[in-house]
């Protein structure tokens, strides 16, 4: 079996999804592509039950939230081919005012705890999720810690005043 290079991969997607992604790139040899909401679970699939790619193992979930641009959420999976020893970054990007996706639980059971995590940290809801409910900060928090809505530092702070510096 020849080893799977990342051409390969981007080869056999657009085969399956025409059309179907924003921007394809892979920064340091990371296949990266950007895909919508809605193809998101088509393209999971197709990655994992295909028998030639195999990515079988959901190595992780998560979000990352830009305030400056107009879709802010980007929902990142990372998916690993062990038979292959590939990888792949797959992002959404989700209006900030309800960011919401389809749930990959139906796909893999490992992405309960991750989803979990990522609409604790972020508040990105997994349409479908069995128990999307706060796994580690407390469940009365009604803010998310994750996101760039707060200034880094505390304004009345006074121990970083320019005059203790010879300012």
């Amino acid at each position: 079996m020849a080893k799977l290079s990342n051409d390969s991969v981007i080869g056999r997607l657009n085969t399956r999804f025409e059309n179907r992604f924003n921007q394809i790139e892979d920064p340091y040899g990371l296949l990266t592509i950007e895909t919508g909401k809605e193809d998101i679970l088509d393209i999971l699939e197709f990655l994992k039950t295909d028998g030639e790619l195999q990515f079988n193992y959901l190595t992780d979930i998560t979000a990352v939230h830009y305030p400056d641009l107009p879709k802010e959420f980007a929902v990142v999976y990372h998916l690993h081919s062990l038979v292959n020893n590939v990888r792949i970054r797959i992002k959404v990007f989700l209006d900030g005012a309800y960011p919401a996706i389809p749930t990959a639980t139906v796909l893999w059971n490992g992405a309960n705890w991750m989803e979990r995590e990522t609409y604790d940290f972020f508040g990105i809801q997994f349409v479908g999720h069995p128990d999307l409910r706060r796994i580690l900060n407390v469940d009365d928090m009604d803010v998310f810690p994750m996101r760039k809505e707060y200034p880094l530092e505390d304004p009345n702070r006074m121990d970083k005043g320019d005059y203790f510096f010879g300012r």
